[in-house]
């Protein structure tokens, strides 16, 4: 489905697909994913994220980011999982 508009303003995010596809939708586009595909947004660049099947995908980010950035919803995790 489809995540919430955010940005991360101190940080950079890193998507990594593992396996299936995905998209990212900016103000003024749009990235599309497969497998074995990275996309690094850059801070402070405003974005979406969305998979219209379920697919896997590696996140990368400090640990101290929230995962909506300064938007408090649903999607918000209070505790992420960390490897």
């Amino acid at each position: 489905g489809h995540f919430t508009w955010h940005s991360h303003k101190e940080c950079d995010e890193i998507f990594i697909v593992h396996k299936g596809k995905m998209g990212i939708d900016f103000r003024d586009g749009f990235v599309e994913l497969n497998e074995s595909e990275m996309y690094v947004v850059p801070k402070g660049k405003e974005h979406k994220p969305f998979a219209e099947n379920v697919c896997e995908v590696i996140l990368l980010e400090r640990e101290d980011v929230i995962n909506t950035g300064e938007v408090q919803n649903e999607f918000t995790k209070e505790e992420e999982e960390w490897i």
